[in-house]
């Protein structure tokens, strides 16, 4: 079960991949700037005891990972270069 704090992050991210989905039928082209604030943002308020991996993703900038993982998709995570 999904804190209040991972639904806003989740949706945040959702709405980064609409958004970057979008883009190239854009015109103009949105600015991102605003969604990565606000999913760094939420990144922070973040416990410290919140799940490694899920830390992980998110410090590293893997929003897709991150998306992928609070959606409950982990199988369909692939492993990145830095082995954690």
């Amino acid at each position: 079960m999904k804190t209040p704090l991972e639904e806003n992050l989740l949706a945040a991210l959702v709405t980064l991949d609409q958004a970057v989905k979008m883009m190239a039928l854009a015109n103009p082209k949105p600015s991102l700037l605003p969604l990565f604030a606000r999913i760094d943002e939420l990144t922070k308020q973040l416990p410290r005891d919140a799940d490694p991996q899920l830390l992980h993703f998110l410090h590293r900038k893997s929003y897709e990972k991150a998306r992928l993982f609070l959606e409950d998709h982990q199988a369909e995570i692939q492993a990145g270069t830095c082995r954690k």
